[in-house]
């Protein structure tokens, strides 16, 4: 196979000039998406003191964003396939940088958190139908696709990685407000440049007559808050607490009911059936255990650089830079591997090495120095951006375009609510009794955090033994008909 995919040409993996203006645009989108899940985590301690905020406090901070996007986006994904993935993408858009505004004017914990979950809102109808219009011009080619996913993953990895920076600097010369009003510039150049480059004939799919799952979408967001809130409160509180055990209990229930809808359902948010192609499963899963550990772990570190370290949130950014480098080269690594070897390898080699980054924060403690953690800084952003791209890829190869917006809803669902569980789970580890943790709370939390992301990822590393890659299911399907191997891949 290698002998195979060694003859492909340059040809084969070439973006023309019309799909890089859609993948720039629909990059847009996922860049200032992305940005606000990473830029708020270092502006946490101002907020906390100039909105005297607490710590469960700012876990909603993160957690309602991560929550609305995670539950609304399965029901955008579906009618973005209905009604035009290009109007769902510009609206989310819109939506987006007016909740922007209000976050920028909050004037206590209570309204941010508000505004937060509005931007979730809009985040879900953008994230969703990006990777459909980028599905969609690039005509199901899977070398093609592979190349566009990567740049298109590798511009909001970095723009993760690049969010605590960005965040640190703007904090330092306007105040935490002014991490909010940045996303208004580049919200209007996504539309613009959405209206202008994106063919709206291309990016809709007149055919599937997909609508809202009402009572879907009802249990979902409960069965998420449900399970969140009960999290995030379980230290505080206790894990005796009527109220967290309440939590528990309505998240087993609405999940419960959730799953019995979505079966009897004859237009279901959530096509269970999907589940039935192996990949499909496996890298679902896969982004679940990625996006838990990575986005638990940046808010207790977060907690850990300015609360224990006691770095002001410039330098909390400047710590974070590596995060950015290893992003941008793995990613951008990523698209020519995936289209050369297919999605399991990589999505295997890269959870190993995001293990072994997660392992090397098993050490630190109160006084470790910054320059010490620059090994997993490099680590972890290395194996996440080239195993996040052949996941994706992997998971758009199983389904058509007409069922593309629905599939990477799905995907991004399952890793959107992961994230607001990591940073739930994992704060609640330094969360103290009161919910001011002391300093050998957090490195504790920080301990525990690594150890757990450490078994999940490698755990993420079986899983995705499970996938296919189209090569191999090519070669199954030849050795049936009793042919020949094929010249390519497919």
């Amino acid at each position: 196979m290698v002998g195979m995919n060694s003859n492909l040409s340059s040809r084969e993996t070439h973006l023309s000039a019309r799909q890089m203006l859609v993948v720039t645009s629909t990059s847009v989108g996922f860049v200032v998406s992305q940005l606000d899940v990473s830029i708020v985590n270092v502006a946490l301690a101002s907020i906390g003191h100039d909105l005297r905020a607490s710590v469960a406090s700012l876990q909603w901070t993160v957690d309602s964003y991560a929550l609305a996007f995670a539950a609304l986006m399965l029901s955008a994904g579906s009618l973005g396939d209905r009604f035009g993935a290009r109007r769902m993408f510009v609206g989310g858009l819109a939506l987006f940088a007016l909740a922007s505004l209000a976050c920028a004017f909050s004037r206590d914990a209570a309204e941010l958190i508000a505004a937060r979950a509005l931007q979730g809102i809009g985040a879900a109808g953008m994230l969703p139908n990006s990777l459909a219009l980028l599905n969609a011009a690039c005509g199901h080619d899977r070398r093609v696709r592979a190349r566009a996913v990567g740049l298109w993953t590798a511009a909001g990895a970095v723009s993760i990685a690049a969010g605590p920076i960005v965040g640190g600097l703007l904090i330092a010369a306007f105040g935490w407000r002014s991490i909010f009003w940045v996303n208004l510039p580049i919200c209007a150049a996504g539309i613009v440049a959405t209206l202008l480059w994106v063919d709206t004939a291309r990016a809709k799919d007149a055919g599937h007559a997909g609508g809202i799952d009402l009572p879907g979408q009802a249990l979902a967001i409960v069965a998420l808050a449900a399970l969140v809130g009960a999290v995030i409160e379980l230290r505080p509180l206790g894990p005796a607490h009527p109220l967290v055990v309440g939590g528990l209990v309505l998240a087993l229930a609405a999940g419960g009911a959730f799953i019995a809808v979505e079966r009897a359902s004859r237009a279901p948010m959530l096509p269970l059936s999907l589940f039935a192609e192996r990949t499909f499963s496996a890298a679902v899963v896969f982004g679940i255990g990625v996006n838990l550990t990575y986005y638990g772990i940046v808010f207790v570190l977060s907690l850990y650089l300015q609360r224990v370290l006691g770095h002001t949130p410039l330098q909390t950014g400047l710590a974070f830079l590596p995060l950015t480098g290893g992003f941008l080269i793995s990613n951008l690594a990523s698209g020519p591997v995936v289209a050369r070897f297919g999605s399991r390898g990589p999505m295997i080699f890269g959870a190993l090495l995001d293990a072994a980054g997660f392992a090397a924060l098993g050490f630190v403690d109160a006084s470790t120095p910054t320059a010490a953690l620059l090994v997993p800084f490099l680590l972890i952003p290395s194996g996440m951006g080239l195993a996040v791209p052949a996941m994706t890829t992997a998971l758009l190869g199983t389904v058509g375009q007409e069922r593309a917006g629905t599939a990477s809803a799905v995907l991004n669902t399952a890793r959107q609510a992961a994230g607001a569980i990591g940073v739930a789970a994992f704060g609640a580890l330094a969360a103290h009794g009161d919910g001011a943790p002391d300093a050998q709370h957090i490195v504790d939390a920080v301990r525990w955090s690594a150890g757990i992301s450490v078994v999940l990822l490698l755990g993420a590393a079986l899983i995705a033994r499970q996938v296919k890659n189209p090569a191999s299911a090519k070669t199954e399907a030849t050795k049936r008909a009793g042919g020949a191997l094929p010249d390519k891949a497919e």
